[in-house]
Order: C-alpha cells, then structure tokens, then sequence
C-alpha cells in the first residue's frame, strides 16, 4: 500500500491561501490522507506556516492528530520541541534525501526513488511508478 501524504494540506492542487491552516489539515484528514504540516517554533509557541509562522496551534493539535501528520521543523526550536516530543518530525532545505525519526526515506522532489523512498512532490520531477509513499499537492487524484 502506497501511503499517500497531502502536501501542508493540499489534496487537488495548491491552494496558499489554505496551506498549513488548522482547518485545511483537518480536512485532509478527514479525507484519509496523512499530512505534511510546516512548524515552527518561536518563543515557546508553536505556529504552522511555509515562509514563517502563521497559524498558532497548541501541543494538544498535534498530539490528536499524530498518527497522520508528518512535521516539517522549519527552524531549530521546532525541531528540537518535536523530537523531544515525540512527533513524527524531519527538518532540511535542499538535500537530495534525509531521514524521518520514524525511519522514512524522504526524497527531494525530482530525485530517484524506489519502493523503500517517499516521493515528494512528483509533478514537479516526473511521476514514480514504485515508492513507498506520495507526498503531492494533488494526492486525491493519484490512483494507486
């Protein structure tokens, strides 16, 4: 089974306007898709946002929903409070692959993968035929 992850949300396409707000996630989730949420850590507060933080939320957010979420840690004191924490949580920029703490290959988007890698954002570098998971912006319209 291909796991299928909403890129901050995102299930048919990017929406900005939407990306990473509570409410989005929420009904990705709903939707049954895992999703991949931007977070960042400032002043002890944690804030969900691509370019910096944008939408405040508490430990409780993430917590009720952490079997379906896949923290991006955009700076260090959001990294540091979700691997204390216990999060499914992993931080880069433009590495061609790194590692979850839960043990996830995760690709750049446009770099090689196989059955064993998540494939990030597949539209922009040619579609993977064999991975173990999709993190897309359109993943209600992959067919697995």
């Amino acid at each position: 089974m291909v796991i299928l992850i909403a890129h901050r949300g995102n299930t048919n396409g990017p929406d900005p306007s939407r990306e990473n707000s509570p409410e989005y996630i929420d009904l990705a989730i709903h939707n049954r898709f895992d999703v991949e949420i931007d977070v960042w850590g400032v002043d002890g507060r944690l804030w969900l946002g691509h370019d910096g933080p944008q939408y405040q939320i508490d430990v409780q957010f993430l917590k009720d929903r952490s079997s379906k979420l896949w923290c991006h840690a955009k700076n260090l004191e959001a990294l540091k409070f979700l691997v204390k924490n216990r999060f499914h949580v992993f931080s880069h920029e433009n590495d061609d692959y790194i590692l979850t703490s839960k043990g996830y290959i995760w690709a750049y988007p446009g770099k090689p993968v196989d059955e064993d890698v998540i494939c990030v954002m597949p539209e922009r570098g040619g579609y993977a035929t064999r991975c173990l998971g999709i993190c897309s912006d359109f993943v209600a319209q992959i067919q697995v």
